[in-house]
Order: C-alpha cells, then sequence, then structure tokens
C-alpha cells in the first residue's frame, strides 16, 4: 500500500515537472528564470535587510539580524547536510532516463535534488521576515510568500529539481521561518 503510493506521488511528481520544465518554456522565462534562482541577485535585498533593521531598530534591529542569518543557517544544514544525503535523489538535470527531454538552462551541478536547499533558504526566510515585522508592514505577507514561490518555481523551470523537492524544501523552510519568527517575536520582538 505505501509503496503504491509513493509510486502515485513520484509519477505525479514526473509528470508535473515535464509541463514545468519541459513543455511551459519560452524566450522570455528563459532569460527571466536564471536570474531569479541566482542567489547573487538577492544579495542587495539581503545587505539592504542587514542595514536597514539595525538602523531602524536599534539593538533589537541588529538582534533580528543575526536570527535571521540563524534562520538560513538552520533551513540550509538540515535540507543541505541532513536531508539530500539521506534521500540521495538525483537531479533532473543529471538523470540519464531524462537527457533527451530535459531543459536545462543554467550548470547543473552534482549535488543531490531531495529537498530543495533553495525552496528551504527563501521559505524560512519569507516566513521568518513577514512573522516579525507583519506589525510594521502587513503587505510583507504576499511579497514575502510570492518572492519565495517564484524562486522555489524558477528550480524546477531550469532543470535542477523537481516539484516535489521545491514543495518540501519550501515545508521545511516554512517550518524553520515560522519557528524562528515566533521565537524572535516572543523572545525579542521589534519595538512598535
Amino acid at each position: 500500500m505505501l509503496k503504491s503510493i509513493l509510486e502515485s506521488v513520484m509519477y505525479a511528481d514526473y509528470i508535473v515537472w515535464g509541463y514545468l520544465n519541459v513543455r511551459w518554456h519560452n524566450s522570455f522565462l528563459d532569460t527571466l528564470m536564471p536570474f531569479i534562482r541566482n542567489q547573487w541577485t538577492w544579495a542587495p535585498l539581503y545587505l539592504f535587510l542587514l542595514l536597514f533593521m539595525p538602523k531602524r531598530f536599534g539593538r533589537n534591529g541588529w538582534i533580528w539580524c543575526g536570527a535571521f542569518l540563524i534562520t538560513f543557517g538552520i533551513s540550509d544544514q538540515i535540507s543541505a547536510s541532513l536531508l539530500k544525503p539521506l534521500f540521495g535523489r538525483i537531479r533532473p538535470c543529471n538523470d540519464p532516463y531524462f537527457s533527451g527531454i530535459v531543459h536545462i538552462i543554467v550548470p547543473c551541478g552534482g549535488g543531490k535534488s531531495f529537498p530543495s536547499s533553495h525552496a528551504a533558504n527563501h521559505f524560512s526566510l519569507a516566513l521568518f521576515s513577514a512573522i516579525s515585522i507583519q506589525r510594521h508592514a502587513r503587505w510583507i505577507w504576499p511579497v514575502a510568500l510570492f518572492w519565495a514561490a517564484i524562486v522555489a518555481y524558477a528550480q524546477v523551470y531550469v532543470g535542477v529539481h523537481y516539484p516535489l523537492d521545491v514543495l518540501c524544501g519550501g515545508i521545511l523552510g516554512c517550518g524553520v521561518g515560522v519557528f524562528t519568527g515566533k521565537m524572535f517575536n516572543k523572545r525579542i520582538a521589534l519595538p512598535h
């Protein structure tokens, strides 16, 4: 029974991947998605936050920056150092079964695929930021979630992850971000 369920989930994952990576691509997204998923694209945002938060909130802003970095570290270590070696799933761009059809537009890399660390890290930072800043900027929820979701989608689009990789990475990231965001609000919280 469990084996049948897992096989059905994997089959659905491959079918959805086929649409997101193989069928639904165009020259505009081929240009945009590598930019969206590149970690250096978002470096100015991170730098802005790490400069703005202490300036705006003083000592609590500095603590927020530390919690932001810790959130990233927890998410990245769980996804990359614990779960990827445990599951050992090969990336679609390295899978010989898909070599003739995968739409790969970035270097594939040799790492494992499940879960997506990009998705985990971006969702953890998005949820941490939304939870900890929401009293000051209610608009942060849709912006943060859209940002994390588009990065996760880009990972599938460029051919380095399956949908299940980014879905589970996103769930992991949400869990980490909710935990660190609630802990931050409980212990520190940003002043009004």
